[in-house]
């Protein structure tokens, strides 16, 4: 089965580049042979050879009145849109319309380009070696941190100075009104990882409170790199009571060949399977169902298995669709989970990885812009439960054993734990 790439969506960005699909109103000053593209436009009064001949429009329209009637008619502009997206990457005929030694001068550009892109793809393949190179380097320093994090050791003398002298000083007012530090002796750092993964917005969304309990036994996240293009994350957990996993994985795999600009074109994920204990699956949550017996009226109670929202879904991902339909209101939302999914392993890997202590103190949410960004918005109260009538309630004859039981990601960013 052909894997399906992820849509770029910065491609879009590009569609009023005068490219020969997409050839600008003004013809190139080339030779009079040059024949202007034949589209019709609104403006016209779209003849009937026109590309929008649907469009019962006689006479020109100002502006307003165009976007009164688009605002007011959503299923126009969907069909409008569907059609233009028909066009993409057709060709204009401007460019068969050249002169045969015009042609010729572009195919040999065409050629010149080729090299370029032979040379972009050196590039990144040159970059990602050193990209691994470095991790070599780096790698010492992720183990020291994760000695340090689960106890194992100690920071020297050195490192604690070096760390000191970029923190922000307090005032002597703050200095005053700082909490007594607590002499209590605590073992490496408690919830590192669950606290630098909550100051990730993006990661955050997809924690659960019942994730917590789970992800409080996480003693480390590494990388690794594939001898192919790709990458593969490993989430190291102690004993725990959810599973037996002591290393969870996911691993990115990239296409073999480069794209448009050399870049490497992300393939598909594949995920380790989690070795859930009996009742534990945090995957999935228990409903009840009310049955009533027409003939007898009694009534019983019966408990199925449904998936629910949880960051260990992470480690399912979903898969490309083989013959995509843009549409396919289920593909897209296919390709928004794969798109969401891949954004995942790069924060982990691009951010978290590297940077996981500005994360557990919260410092990288500064850098992100994400600093200031609570409190400014207010909280909509729901009033909706408490408008229904006491006879709404009793209608509603299903509910869920496990409400209000963590199973919602909390959006809020972690507080660092420290004592």
């Amino acid at each position: 089965m052909s894997e399906q790439p992820i849509k770029n969506r910065k491609v879009d960005n590009l569609a009023s580049a005068p490219t020969p699909q997409n050839t600008p109103s003004t013809a190139a000053p080339i030779s009079s042979h040059a024949q202007q593209p034949n589209v019709s436009t609104i403006e016209e009064g779209l003849q009937p050879t026109g590309v929008l001949t649907c469009l019962p429009f006689t006479e020109k329209l100002d502006r307003a009145a165009a976007a009164s009637i688009f605002a007011s008619n959503p299923a126009l502009v969907s069909m409008i849109e569907g059609k233009l997206g028909k066009l993409v990457g057709r060709s204009s005929g401007y460019i068969e319309s050249l002169p045969e030694n015009v042609q010729r001068r572009i195919s040999g550009l065409r050629g010149v380009q080729k090299e370029h892109s032979k040379l972009e793809a050196q590039f990144q393949e040159e970059v990602l070696q050193l990209e691994k190179k470095y991790f070599a380097k780096f790698t010492p320093l992720y183990e020291k941190r994760a000695a340090i994090v689960n106890g194992a050791a100690e920071p020297t003398e050195e490192e604690i100075a070096a760390g000191k002298e970029d923190e922000e000083s307090d005032d002597e007012e703050e200095a005053k009104e700082k909490k007594e530090v607590s002499t209590e002796e605590m073992k490496g750092i408690p919830e590192f990882w669950l606290s630098a993964m909550k100051n990730n917005v993006l990661l955050a969304e997809t924690i659960t409170e019942r994730d917590e309990d789970a992800l409080k036994h996480l003693t480390d996240i590494r990388l690794s790199y594939l001898d192919t293009p790709g990458f593969r994350l490993h989430f190291v957990f102690e004993e725990n009571k959810f599973f037996s996993n002591k290393e969870i994985t996911k691993t990115y795999y990239y296409q073999d060949e480069n794209g448009y600009g050399g870049d490497f074109i992300y393939d598909h994920a594949e995920g380790d399977k989690i070795n859930w204990k009996e009742g534990e699956d945090l995957t999935v949550r228990i409903e009840s169902k009310k049955q009533r017996n027409k003939n007898t009226k009694q009534t019983r109670v019966v408990k199925r298995t449904v998936p629910t929202e949880s960051f260990f879904n992470f480690f399912t991902p979903p898969k490309p669709p083989t013959d995509f339909d843009e549409e396919d209101e289920d593909q897209e939302d296919i390709e928004d989970r794969l798109e969401l999914d891949y954004q995942l392993g790069e924060d982990i890997k691009e951010k978290l990885i590297p940077r996981a202590i500005d994360w557990f103190t919260g410092e990288a949410r500064q850098f992100e812009g994400m600093g200031d960004m609570e409190g400014d918005f207010d909280e909509d109260e729901d009033d909706e439960e408490d408008d229904m009538s006491d006879d709404d309630r009793d209608d509603d004859e299903e509910e869920s054993d496990e409400e209000n039981d963590g199973t919602k990601p909390k959006h809020e960013a972690a507080e660092c734990k420290q004592s």
